[in-house]
């Protein structure tokens, strides 16, 4: 007896075939070829969680007082302590190649309610932003916790506009739901080594 696949009747599908006149349950193959896209004959997942996780041995020697790796590809963060937990939290990441830093550096600093300054270039960008912005202001885009690595002006911090995560949006730091950097920046110590993927 051969196995069929069976086609998932999605909204998506259902409209495209609305849009092209189509009885839906007639046309299996025109569905799969409207909905995958070019003729590649091959059905194309869509939707596919960028969870997809690290092992932080691929990077690091040890974990020491903890580790965390920022995939700026995936979006994602993934932060292990020193007992091996880890945990992995949605991102958002620099708009541009330009203003993205690879490579490894730690965590030097921690703040609550940090303070916000736009960086020279960020002035030189965006000349009508203020100079400065306090902590706790709904205004401030460093969000309710930031950690400051050792390269100036990197930062792993929350946000308060949520539409950020998981998008290409920021100046060059790490971005993170304010809920979830509060977590992490607890079980973050100083030290913590830090790589950006």
């Amino acid at each position: 007896m051969s196995r069929h696949k069976i086609q998932t009747i999605t909204r998506r599908r259902m409209l495209t075939v609305a849009a092209i006149g189509v009885p839906a349950l007639a046309a299996p193959t025109v569905l799969r070829a409207s909905a995958d896209g070019p003729a590649s004959g091959a059905e194309t997942r869509r939707n596919i969680s960028s969870f997809a996780v690290h092992d932080w041995r691929d990077h690091f020697d040890a974990l020491g007082v903890g580790v965390i790796l920022s995939d700026t590809n995936r979006r994602i963060l993934q932060h292990w302590t020193a007992d091996g937990e880890m945990r992995l939290y949605p991102t958002s990441v620099p708009a541009t190649d330009e203003l993205t830093r690879r490579g490894y550096t730690e965590v030097v600093e921690k703040r609550e309610n940090p303070g916000w300054a736009p960086t020279p270039s960020m002035r030189e960008r965006n000349p009508e932003w203020p100079a400065y912005v306090p902590g706790g202001d709904p205004t401030n885009p460093l969000g309710t916790r930031a950690l400051y690595l050792s390269w100036q002006y990197y930062r792993i911090h929350g946000t308060q506009d949520t539409r950020k995560i998981g998008r290409r949006s920021s100046n060059g730091c790490i971005g993170l739901f304010n809920e979830q950097i509060e977590e992490v920046y607890d079980r973050t110590p100083l030290g913590t080594q830090v790589r950006l993927i």
